[in-house]
């Protein structure tokens, strides 16, 4: 558990220094460059230094053992965690957008927008490419600890890859067109804020189903069935009640089993059952195992 946090927490650390660089310098370029849109790409940024905070705190947090308040583990705290991150998402690219619109309803009533100047067009350039890297080195850590709150973060990282991807089809546009095309600057910025919003939306719904003890999906449930009728002994197995925990699984179920068999047999088979379930989901799975006689053989 311990290098998994480490692991989570050295990626984060590398990616919150990259966004304090590309937080100083988008801004900066969309000031002196006189582009809204990369202003709103340098305010994408600065909101995932929140993120990468969340990803560090939340993440050391549910890597806590069990104890007396929290007998199933802190796993929850990494999906609290992205929740967060997915509301706070919300939040920007509903900022970025009023601004946006506004800027383009004053436009249309005869405001004129500034040129971009190639600064601009040059920082999203390399936002680009710096992005789409840590999203990469942030998705394969995430992957390989199986963190969904680090997933998050990565996705964070690729929403403000394509940000920039947008902010330089929009300063490239009205740089390259001249002063009547301007407006693409802020459309884009727009579209920019519309695309973090709706990605945003889809990130918080499996954190906020977990949230609310939803159980693990039909396939996961079919396969922890199949699982305990192939052990030699269960006549059938009920009353199954499944919810996800962080990375854990947490299984709970009845199982069937000869009335006249010794309670050392029948622990016996209740302890197989839970082996092959650990090996397949995991160490970390918590697994409650009811034994009850089959009335129908009385």
């Amino acid at each position: 558990m311990q290098n998994r946090e480490r692991k989570i927490r050295n990626i984060t650390l590398w990616g919150s220094f990259v966004n304090i660089l590309l937080t100083a310098g988008k801004i900066c370029a969309g000031v002196f460059g006189r582009s809204a849109a990369m202003i709103a790409d340098g305010v994408h940024s600065l909101s995932d230094l929140f993120s990468d905070f969340v990803v560090l705190v939340f993440s050391h947090w549910a890597s806590k053992d069990t104890d007396k308040s929290h007998p199933f583990g802190h796993g929850k705290f990494e999906t609290l965690g992205t929740l967060i991150v997915s509301v706070f998402l919300i939040a920007v690219g509903g900022n970025l957008l009023a601004n946006g619109v506004r800027t383009i309803v004053d436009y249309f009533h005869g405001e004129v927008i500034p040129r971009p100047g190639l600064v601009a067009l040059v920082a999203a350039a390399v936002s680009i490419a710096a992005k789409e890297t840590l999203f990469r080195a942030t998705m394969k850590v995430a992957e390989d600890v199986d963190s969904p709150v680090t997933k998050a973060n990565a996705w964070h990282h690729r929403s403000d890859a394509l940000s920039s991807v947008g902010a330089l089809v929009g300063i490239g546009g009205a740089y390259l067109l001249g002063d009547k095309w301007t407006v693409l600057d802020p459309l884009v910025s727009c579209g920019i804020s519309v695309a973090i919003i709706v990605f945003a939306v889809r990130l918080s719904l499996p954190a906020l189903s977990e949230l609310l003890e939803s159980s693990l999906p039909e396939d996961v449930q079919n396969e922890i069935v199949r699982t305990a009728m192939s052990v030699e002994g269960v006549k059938n197995i009920h009353n199954l009640k499944t919810r996800k925990n962080g990375v854990a699984y947490i299984i709970e179920a009845h199982i069937v089993v000869d009335p006249l068999m010794s309670v050392f047999d029948a622990h016996e088979i209740a302890t197989r059952i839970e082996d092959l379930l650990y090996a397949k989901y995991g160490s970390d799975t918590q697994i409650n195992i009811h034994v009850e006689p089959d009335a129908a053989a009385r």
